[in-house]
């Protein structure tokens, strides 16, 4: 208690950092090959694909978390899914809010990644081939490393967008000490309690934390 943050509010931080970073790791790995085929493919549903990527970026967290709670409810189709393997509900589970987490910061790991893969052009990866790199090859050996600053915006955006976000982790795990109060709730809360010393302890060290991921997108 040194620190001045109660047990609760010291749950709700851990949660956050870890519901953050799982969600980071799932976004580079859903975000990396969808980033590269956006950048690369002249299909012509690539801009269907794209807009539906970008999605998240126009709808309100509430509207995006109250149709992410019907689909995974136990009439919508992911939680049908989920319930016939034995699985259980997702709604007002870590799992759920992980889901939600991936889906309302897909956007944020993607467009860098994308924009890092059409800045590298298709010289360096033509040359590769000359060299009779392999496609596998060309893309670790020389797209990947070429791509780096696109992918440590990637991570910092997308870590930062799920440590702040509200609306959807409201709607979709509601407000559950241990398991769902993230960071933003517990502040939210604080507030509601006009615990005005707490809620301010919570949200300047959020302030902190964004203006170091800002700094890092700047300089780093």
């Amino acid at each position: 208690m040194e620190i001045g943050l109660a047990q609760e509010d010291l749950q709700a931080v851990w949660l956050t950092l870890k519901l953050a970073s799982v969600t980071t790791c799932l976004l580079l790995l859903i975000a990396t090959p969808l980033a590269w085929w956006l950048a690369h493919s002249r299909k012509w549903y690539k801009g269907p694909v794209a807009a539906v990527v970008a999605l998240p970026l126009v709808l309100p967290p509430t509207v995006l978390g109250f149709y992410l709670l019907l689909l995974m409810g136990p009439h919508g189709m992911v939680g049908e899914l989920t319930t016939a393997l034995g699985l259980g509900r997702l709604p007002f589970t870590f799992y759920g809010l992980v889901i939600g987490s991936v889906v309302f910061s897909l956007p944020f790991a993607v467009q860098p990644i994308q924009n890092a893969f059409e800045a590298i052009g298709k010289r360096p990866l033509e040359v590769a081939a000359t060299l009779r790199a392999s496609a596998l090859d060309r893309f670790l050996s020389v797209a990947l490393p070429l791509a780096r600053p696109g992918f440590l915006t990637a991570i910092i955006l997308a870590f930062a967008h799920t440590v702040g976000e509200f609306g959807v982790v409201l709607m979709l795990g509601g407000n559950i000490d241990g398991e769902t109060r993230v960071l933003s709730v517990a502040i939210y809360n604080h507030v509601e309690a006009m615990e005005y010393s707490s809620a301010h302890l919570l949200a300047g060290g959020m302030v902190l934390f964004s203006s170091e991921g800002l700094l890092s997108l700047t300089f780093g």
